[in-house]
């Protein structure tokens, strides 16, 4: 099976569209348009390819050092596809790169679109304050000059600012595909070049045309300002795209870029490209396992929370596997490599996160799929305006059929249509982080709304994520307290690291127990500790490491029930003296959150990587009735899908790297504050206070800017109904009415400040729990 070297689709000899010779070698190609670029600069596909092919092989790597090299595909249209980055042939949009670079590289067209941003910015607000409010401000100037400066001000930002929509304009009408930027196009340019012929030749229009000082209006602030407006969502829409990146960057970050080959000649430093299946490794304390593999010698405590949200290491000895990406806690093991490259769980789950990431559809598929008719049909109209005034208008004819036909399309110029809907995002985002709800993802905030199923994950999101003491239970034939018995073990697991160890100190010092000095400390990885604390020996740890120091843990003490989480058992002087349990706790509101998302029709799902013990335990308190337990994070996405394929909209709401692939793949994903970096970057919302109560909070806040959203383009829709008819002089043989230019001008001046005003209600909308 063959690469396309262009676009880096398989295709077969059989298969091949056509196929080019070069050096010797034949190559094969999906379509004619690949061949042709291939033929063209030969020696950039062929080593971008390579390239590509050197460093996936091996992932989780990088595809290439720049961009040169690296896939870039369009949401909305996934057969579109090429080498670098750039704007879809089809609806405009930034596309979205489909490899893996693994260093953040600079992005021309984010760049390019800034400094256009911002120099229309500087020139497109002194045409704004002239034309609008020139007069208010004192800048009496006769109207021949203000054209002349508004046309000097305004000529840069067309011609050099909106130059990428143009080329967006004319790739639209070259493959037929109606979207945004050909309204924009169409708009713009009619209003900058209608308002050019009236600077330089004002005696060609009708006196119909001319306001009582004989000078005709001119619509430089409407193509400059919506110029503007369009690049500030492309901005937005590009500095998105960077973050969605962040995600995957930080994955890639967790597989170490050398491992320790352990071989005849001894062990030495190999980087992670060059591992091959059967190698053997050495993985020592604090470094990350590299590979997917099997222990073969040692023992240690690993953190898998990167698989199961877990915080507790699980231990690890011959015979068991271990996976890339997770950390050695303690111990040095050997391991035998069974997967590697794009074979380890890292780097499907990788691939998992990037594909789920590229799959969500932007806001603006409303708006293309609203200017495939609105465009043709406002072009129609234009069309039909110019034939009528030059076949049956008054003198002179073509002057106003001309003026009229322009005026149609200056009208129809998506001003307040491109505002309902940024302005509303905007002013909601702004509410949202008044109450803890970060939006990352415009989309999300949309269809929060119509969530009706949500998958919660267990650890640090329906719980705190940290082991904290429940209980202390007390034998009885030793006589201690419970203070007692607390101070002396928090002593002795005062000297480890281990996070049991972590969490009986603070549960003493959350007392008031103070902790004393420890002689002849001793650690055992995966059983206990032991040491000397006010002369007494005291040992914790679990009940197979107390047998080995002879000592029985009661019966009745031995099982710690299926909510009781991990126990702790203690002997002093020998003796068995009691058991310390340690568990994950639920969050304060949780139940609450629970309670309300469930009367608003929420179907809740349990998905988790504990132990089914604990995940049972944690829905019985909370009546959560559907429950997965002991799930990897590609089954997590797996179950996402399944979801969705039964037609429900599903939210997903996770803290850990393990929920990275499950809140990608959601149509909303909600991280939790408190969470991890990557799980942030990979949400659509973020709940700053880690609280299952924003999700009722972000709902209602979504429901509002739904609702302001339709206000807005009723407005708009209005607007647009009742101008474009008097623009195209439909009313003129009955009432004899002409939009004149003035009119024109206020008409979309009022549908702006109307949508912006509507938008700024969001700032008052009541959400909930505001102090709580």
């Amino acid at each position: 099976m063959e690469r396309d070297l262009v676009c880096g689709m398989n295709v077969a000899t059989e298969t091949a569209k056509a196929t080019h010779e070069h050096a010797g070698r034949k190559y094969y190609f999906c379509s004619a348009g690949c061949a042709k670029k291939f033929a063209d600069n030969p020696e950039k596909y062929i080593l971008s390819f390579s390239a590509a092919a050197a460093d996936t092989a091996s992932a989780p790597l990088a595809v290439a050092a720049g961009l040169k090299g690296v896939r870039y595909t369009c949401p909305m249209h996934p057969e579109i596809v090429q080498i670098g980055a750039g704007a879809c042939p089809k609806c405009g949009m930034a596309m979205e790169p489909m490899d893996v670079v693994s260093e953040e590289q600079p992005d021309p067209e984010y760049i390019s679109m800034r400094k256009r941003f911002w120099v229309s910015v500087v020139l497109a607000l002194p045409i704004l304050l002239l034309s609008m409010f020139g007069e208010a401000l004192g800048l009496r100037l006769e109207s021949g000059v203000r054209n002349w400066i508004e046309l000097i001000l305004a000529t840069p930002v067309v011609l050099w600012c909106g130059w990428p929509f143009y080329e967006r304009f004319w790739a639209s009408l070259r493959n037929r595909h109606a979207n945004m930027f050909t309204l924009i196009g169409l708009g713009t340019g009619a209003a900058y070049l209608y308002s050019l012929v009236a600077t330089l030749a004002p005696k060609y229009f009708p006196n119909s045309f001319r306001d009582m000082h004989g000078a005709v209006a001119v619509y430089f602030e409407a193509a400059a300002v919506i110029i503007s407006l369009v690049l500030l969502g492309q901005l937005i829409e590009l500095r998105a795209r960077q973050r969605t990146g962040a995600a995957v960057r930080e994955l890639l970050q967790l597989a170490p870029q050398t491992a320790h080959l352990v071989a005849a000649g001894g062990e030495r430093d190999v980087m992670l490209a060059a591992v091959k299946v059967g190698d053997l490794l050495r993985v020592k304390p604090g470094e990350r396992v590299p590979v997917d593999g099997l222990v073969r010698e040692g023992f240690s405590a690993v953190d898998e929370s990167m698989l199961t949200g877990e915080p507790l290491p699980v231990e690890k000895s011959a015979g068991e596997r271990v996976t890339g990406g997770t950390l050695n806690a303690s111990g040095s093991f050997v391991m035998a490599a069974e997967r590697v490259g794009n074979e380890t769980l890292l780097a499907n789950i990788v691939k998992l996160v990037g594909e789920a990431q590229r799959s969500r559809a932007p806001m603006q598929r409303l708006a293309d799929q609203v200017s495939a008719w609105f465009v043709p049909g406002v072009v129609a109209i234009a069309v039909v305006t110019f034939a009528g005034w030059a076949l049956f208008g008054p003198t002179p004819r073509m002057p106003h059929a001309i003026v009229a036909a322009v005026s149609v399309l200056i009208i129809a110029c998506p001003c307040a249509m491109g505002l309902a809907t940024p302005m509303s995002i905007m002013v909601a985002v702004g509410r949202g982080a008044t109450a803890g709800i970060l939006v990352r993802n415009a989309e999300a905030l949309e269809t929060l709304a119509r969530v009706d199923t949500l998958v919660v994950d267990k650890t640090g999101t329906l719980t705190e994520g940290k082991p904290a003491l429940t209980k202390i239970a007390l034998s009885q034939e030793e006589g201690l307290t419970e203070e007692e018995l607390l101070l002396l073990v928090a002593s002795v697991e005062n000297s480890s690291e281990h996070p049991l160890a972590r969490a009986i100190v603070r549960a003493a010092e959350a007392r008031g127990i103070s902790t004393e000095a420890t002689s002849d400390f001793q650690s055992v990885a995966g059983g206990g500790v032991r040491g000397r604390v006010r002369g007494k020996t005291v040992i914790a740890g679990t009940e197979r490491f107390l047998a080995g120091q002879g000592i029985a843990v009661p019966a009745g003490n031995s099982a710690t029930g299926a909510g009781a989480g991990t126990s702790i058992h203690v002997a002093v002087e020998q003796k068995y003296a009691g058991a310390l349990f340690l568990a994950d706790r639920l969050k304060l509101s949780t139940a609450e959150a629970i309670r309300n998302l469930r009367e608003d029709g929420i179907r809740i799902v349990m998905v988790t990587g504990d132990r089914r013990e604990a995940a049972l335990a944690v829905a019985a308190e909370l009546g959560i009735e559907e429950v997965h337990a002991e799930v990897l994070p590609q089954e997590k996405s797996a179950l996402v899908q399944e979801l969705r394929a039964e037609g429900r909209t599903v939210a997903v709401a996770g803290d850990g790297i393990n929920d990275a692939p499950a809140l990608a793949a959601a149509h909303v994903g909600i991280a939790m504050g408190t969470g991890t970096d990557i799980a942030i970057e990979s949400a659509g919302i973020t709940l700053l206070k880690g609280d299952l109560r924003g999700i009722v909070r972000a709902r209602r806040l979504s429901r509002a800017t739904l609702r302001n959203i339709k206000e807005n383009l009723a407005f708009a829709f209005v607007y647009n109904s009742l101008g474009i008819p008097i623009a195209a002089g439909v009313f003129y043989p009955v009432l004899g009415w002409l939009l004149s230019p003035m009119l024109a001008s206020a008409a979309m001046s009022f549908s702006d400040v109307s949508v912006v005003f509507n938008a700024l209600r969001l700032r008052r909308v009541e959400l909930g729990f505001e102090k709580q």
